[in-house]
């Protein structure tokens, strides 16, 4: 079950103050960025955020999840905890700031 447009569009809105926060469709699933950083996927309507110390010192009691097959555990944020603005933000940037910069891009060799 891939997820609907309105949950991503909901959640963004929940979002919005922060700044260079985007989303990737992929596969029908999206893909959460703050700072160009991949911090969790929305996945089947549900929102997972990547595990880190820092997340987990600010939602000690998040279930953990897994957004896809093969995937590693994501702390599972309920949908009634996505209107909770003043904690979910912190959450996110508290990830973020916890995360490695993402890797440069390797260049396409085949491409001229």
């Amino acid at each position: 079950m891939a997820t609907s447009r309105s949950t991503i569009d909901f959640l963004l809105d929940q979002l919005g103050s922060l700044e260079d926060l985007s989303s990737r469709r992929m596969f029908g699933e999206y893909c959460i960025y703050l700072s160009g950083k991949p911090i969790g996927f929305v996945c089947n309507d549900e929102f997972y955020l990547k595990i880190t110390a820092a997340g987990r010192q600010l939602a000690p009691d998040a279930a953990e999840g897994f957004p896809y097959p093969g995937a590693r555990p994501h702390l599972l944020i309920p949908a009634d905890n996505w209107e909770d603005r003043h904690w979910l933000i912190p959450l996110l940037e508290a990830t973020e700031r916890a995360l490695p910069p993402p890797k440069p891009r390797k260049k396409d060799h085949f491409k001229q």
